[in-house]
């Protein structure tokens, strides 16, 4: 079976596991408060040139919920496409803390700065706006959960939207290395830290065997945020494991080389793809591809090859998800090339 459904289905970068390996016996202090952790801080800060705080996690669904239960007081919600992954993806991770989170209908995965200024100009339009909740925070994931990219342009109005109505805009990176590595992306990881109040780098998909680096950039978010990270569980006893793997993936570059070598794959499937006549339900120009292919097909498939299922198009055919890593081999590409 080789797998395409999702791009964490391997474990780690040689790299990363190499220095697993090395620092095993070594005896440190816990919960993030190691020289470990605090070069991996260091080398994250430095690349994206920032004095921000940064923490180390264990997933992404942890992450999201720490930064947003920091950031928001009991009456307040959290605005997100309706795709995004706190929306649809994360068992009510969100709602469970006590917070709503406020869909907009999302094009290709993203929303706009003139739909978040909409919705938090008809929250305080409402003469009954003290009965409801108050919008206090923007989410959207870089890439997005279709596989799409925000402009450098785009992100600066939605950002300036932010600014100018009083929220926070977080940016979720569950996957940004693929991000950044696009041929199609205008903007570096330091445009990050100047553009959000927060945002994070994700490696349990890029290269890491799990973990997340959360930059804070507003100064507001910074105060306590380890009392959170400790109540919601994720304040890692061995955090030393965190900072040597994001010291290996930031080492080096190796973090965006990996990540280049996914985008690489998948843009050889999908052109592979497209010779075949193949169409896509997205036109993601990440390492999320979303083709539209006869259910015969796709069930014949699955005796070779891991996907997911993402929709029915029509009576005969479905779109699936294919994921290509910075794990992915270029005869795996082929094989599936092959067989479609």
């Amino acid at each position: 079976m080789i797998r395409f459904d999702c791009d964490y289905t391997e474990g780690c970068t040689q790299a990363v596991l190499d220095a697993l390996t090395k620092t095993n016996m070594e005896q440190s202090v816990g919960y993030g408060e190691d020289a470990h952790c605090e070069n991996a801080r260091n080398m994250i800060k430095a690349v994206c040139k920032t004095d921000g705080d940064v923490h180390f996690l264990v997933g992404g669904t942890q992450t999201n919920t720490v930064v947003i239960k920091t950031a928001l007081r009991p009456h307040q919600g959290v605005i997100a496409a309706d795709s995004g992954h706190i929306s649809v993806h994360e068992s009510g991770a969100i709602e469970s803390i006590g917070h709503k989170v406020i869909t907009l209908p999302s094009e290709q995965g993203k929303i706009t700065a003139g739909q978040i200024e909409a919705c938090v100009d008809a929250h305080y339009a409402d003469s009954t706006h003290e009965h409801m909740v108050q919008p206090a925070m923007a989410y959207i994931s870089f890439p997005t959960e279709c596989g799409t990219l925000y402009s450098k342009a785009e992100l600066e109005a939605i950002y300036d939207v932010c600014k100018r109505k009083g929220i926070y805009l977080y940016i979720d990176g569950a996957r940004l290395g693929y991000g950044l590595e696009s041929d199609e992306c205008d903007l570096d990881i330091t445009d990050f830290a100047n553009l959000c109040d927060a945002f994070y780098i994700g490696g349990t998909k890029v290269g890491a065997l799990f973990g997340e680096a959360l930059v804070v950039v507003n100064d507001t978010l910074k105060k306590d945020l380890r009392y959170i990270i400790k109540q919601q569980g994720g304040l890692l006893a061995k955090g030393r494991l965190l900072g040597v793997q994001f010291e290996a993936l930031f080492e080096n570059d190796e973090y965006f080389k990996i990540s280049r070598h996914a985008i690489d794959l998948a843009k050889k499937l999908k052109a592979g793809l497209e010779s075949k006549g193949v169409n896509f339900l997205f036109n993601s120009p990440t390492n999320q591809l979303f083709p539209i292919l006869p259910d015969e097909k796709l069930e014949e498939l699955l005796k070779d090859f891991g996907y997911s299922y993402w929709q029915r198009v029509d009576d005969k055919n479905s779109c699936v998800r294919f994921c290509t890593s910075w794990a992915t081999s270029e005869q795996a590409v082929n094989k599936l090339l092959e067989n479609i």
